[in-house]
């Protein structure tokens, strides 16, 4: 895979980083996105700090991944249970 020599800035910082080429637009838009909330917390709490604005994106980012993860448990504990369901179903029809 071919990879890219990028650079992405981040709270006036950049950040040259290599990324597979697939990778790229997904890179870019986290850096967008990492820009935009440190702006809105930035707006929302008077904070200019940047270490203390990159603390609180990177915790909402984590709390956010976290429920995430939560929903995929249960929704995979949900499609193993109705696959069992269905495995139960079809070996009591064939006997």
């Amino acid at each position: 895979m071919e990879e890219l020599s990028i650079k992405i800035k981040i709270a006036d910082r950049e950040y040259p980083m290599k990324v597979k080429r697939s990778d790229e637009e997904r890179v870019r838009l986290a850096g967008k996105l990492i820009n935009e909330k440190l702006k809105s917390y930035r707006e929302q709490f008077g904070i200019d700090d940047k270490q203390d604005l990159l603390a609180m994106v990177a915790f909402d980012c984590l709390v956010d991944k976290m429920a995430a993860d939560e929903t995929h448990q249960v929704i995979d504990q949900t499609v193993f249970e109705k696959v069992n369901h269905l495995n139960h179903l079809v070996s009591q029809s064939i006997l």
